[in-house]
């Protein structure tokens, strides 16, 4: 799933219980081993993507999805705040038609809620390309680095504010 930066996405979805794994890396574009630097560019095609590893019996897809949606706004193309870009663009990537059917009918159910239409993209999942180590776990390591401070410790905030049930 891409929402956003990475950074966002492993800093909330690590903190939920079930959830065992966490990979920032890359999907959807056409170069083979993109870099960070390349995918920057906009040229590759690849989003900014987490691989989740979960427990179904513990957190279900459907969850996941909720607060997929609950944490970006998914009506703005190629952009999250000051991010701006087709590697920042709202996407969905499935494994198999149940993901695929889910993610549908989420959207669809979720159509309402906002003024503007879903931008969301659901598509099949491609290579996944690990991001450079650094990328990792971004956020724990770099609290204090400003756009941490500034965009990621807010999404966390709002995981602990609105979901604090699912967390470990």
């Amino acid at each position: 799933m891409t929402q956003k930066c990475f950074w966002c996405l492993d800093a909330t979805f690590a903190r939920l219980r079930g959830v065992s794994q966490v990979d920032c890396g890359y999907m959807g574009g056409s170069v083979e081993a993109p870099t960070y630097k390349a995918v920057c560019t906009g040229d590759t095609g690849h989003a900014e993507v987490i691989q989740l590893t979960f427990d179904p019996a513990i957190i279900s897809y459907s969850t996941l999805l909720k607060l997929f949606f609950a944490l970006h706004n998914p009506t703005t193309l190629n952009r999250q705040g000051e991010d701006v870009g087709t590697q920042y663009r709202s996407s969905l990537f499935f494994h198999n038609e149940a993901q695929e059917s889910a993610a549908k009918a989420m959207i669809k159910e979720l159509a309402d809620q906002y003024a503007d239409p879903i931008v969301t993209t659901v598509t099949p999942a491609v290579t996944f390309w690990p991001a450079e180590t650094y990328h990792q776990d971004y956020f724990e390591q770099n609290p204090e680095q400003p756009y941490c401070s500034a965009v990621v410790a807010g999404k966390v905030r709002k995981l602990m504010q609105d979901y604090g049930d699912l967390l470990k």
